[in-house]
């Protein structure tokens, strides 16, 4: 077993006959082609033929569809993350940016978390670094808004819903209570349904501890461009869940876009115009920005061209694989692979597959794998779910939901603390604090470092 204690480090001269292995992303792609690389190729690693590196900016994978559990307090937010030298002590770890991808000379421009940015040379290269909030040219979003991807956000909001609590609990201004208690999320995807819908089920829970304020006060918006919500779940299914969402008095606005948020007033295509303190932008993806910073081919919607064996078309020793690529459906003929957890699972495995195929010389195999459906959380107790055209709703739907999550979250350490949390929220009441503070730690020392 080589350690990370004897990895050649960045600068130091390696063996020519050393192939290396640069994996650009450590989410789902990049954790689990790890992981299987690491273990298929533990021969070449332990003899030094073949090393593997891994670039991200954090040094943990977040399993995404968990955010809304621990935005709602139902996770504890260390829980749904996946530290990547823990799962991966064969692989080397760098924290940082790939900036530029310069394939024809195999090398990448890499922008460390601190210090100068360097050139890093590669053999194969696996282009695997997910996708960034898809933004709109709306006034006032990129000040006004906050996203729903990362364990951050997740958190944030959280801390925030529960400090607007406070706000509102301790003033009589009817303005400030108004603005401090509406919260609206857009987009009507798997992302901004379950985010709502958890962080409400919260708000309902914690709301019984203010004096002042009650369930009828809160005001809970979904905006959806379209005429329909989670579509992945199906027409019928997606019929349920808006009927549902309406009963626990969320508005839910169709074919309505957001027009402008300047200063946390929302104004809405439909006419309406209202003030709010939490705006949450869920309303779609994009590939990485660091997918058009390079010369590697790309498809119409700015993904990496990809064919069915994972690689990079029109290269040599390149794949790519999850939201950043573009993969045909071979199981639907002239769709493409969509960008979510279940297929960049599956195609890690198969892209580990063909990297150890390249590297001993042997055939590549396609990757293949028919969508086997959705499941939702709609808060505790709640869910709805389409898996395999079997359509679940309410409890049914939430068991299964948290079943197939479990299933999917790495390691054994990662499952028994999700199930601990879950076991303890069986029997105590979820915590309602807001720790704002968090976000800015020195304030309170700043401020009486100031004042003499």
């Amino acid at each position: 077993m080589v350690s990370q204690a004897t990895m050649p480090q960045r600068g130091t001269h390696v063996d020519h006959k050393t192939k290396h292995i640069l994996i650009v992303g450590g989410g789902y792609v990049g954790l689990y082609t790890g992981l299987r690389l690491q273990h298929r190729l533990r021969r070449e690693l332990r003899s030094g033929e073949v090393r593997i590196t891994i670039i991200d900016p954090q040094s943990y994978m977040t399993y995404q569809p968990f955010l809304p559990e621990a935005a709602a307090g139902n996770l504890s937010p260390r829980h749904v993350v996946t530290p990547l030298r823990r799962m991966l002590p064969k692989v080397r770890i760098l924290n940082g940016r790939v900036t530029k991808v310069h394939h024809a000379e195999k090398t990448v421009t890499f922008q460390p978390a601190a210090g100068p940015s360097e050139e890093l040379s590669y053999d194969i290269i696996v282009m695997a670094a997910g996708s960034v909030s898809r933004t709109l040219p709306i006034p006032g979003l990129a000040d006004a808004a906050i996203g729903f991807k990362t364990v951050g956000e997740a958190i944030a909001l959280r801390n925030r819903v529960l400090a607007l609590f406070d706000r509102a609990d301790s003033t009589d201004d009817e303005q400030v209570r108004r603005r401090a208690l509406t919260f609206v999320v857009v987009g009507g995807g798997f992302a901004g349904v379950e985010a709502l819908a958890e962080l409400e089920d919260m708000g309902r829970d914690a709301v019984r501890y203010y004096e002042s304020l009650s369930e009828d006060g809160l005001r809970w918006v979904l905006v959806e461009a379209s005429d329909r919500i989670l579509p992945e779940v199906g027409p019928e299914m997606g019929a349920w869940t808006l009927e549902q969402l309406r009963a626990r008095g969320i508005e839910v606005k169709m074919r309505t876009l957001l027009k402008s948020c300047e200063g946390g007033r929302v104004v809405l295509s439909d006419g309406e115009t209202f003030e709010s303190a939490t705006i949450v932008w869920t309303a779609g993806v994009k590939p990485s920005p660091v997918a058009h910073a390079g010369d590697l081919p790309l498809d119409e919607r700015g993904r990496i061209k990809t064919s069915p064996r994972l690689t990079v078309v029109g290269t040599r020793d390149a794949f790519a694989a999850g939201d950043v690529a573009g993969v045909p459906d071979l199981t639907n003929p002239g769709q493409y692979c969509a960008p979510n957890a279940q297929h960049a699972v599956r195609q890690a495995k198969v892209l580990a597959d063909n990297i150890v195929s390249t590297v001993r010389g042997r055939p590549l195999r396609d990757y293949r794998h028919r969508y086997a459906g959705s499941v939702a959380g709609l808060g505790l107790h709640k869910g709805v779910a389409n898996v395999y055209g079997i359509k679940l709703h309410g409890l049914p739907a939430w068991f299964m939901h948290r079943t197939y999550h479990l299933s999917r979250v790495p390691t054994l350490n990662r499952k028994v603390r999700v199930v601990a949390d879950w076991t303890l929220a069986l029997f105590f009441k979820r915590e309602t604090v807001s720790l704002g503070e968090i976000e800015s730690p020195r304030e309170e020392f700043r401020a009486a470092a100031t004042t003499g």
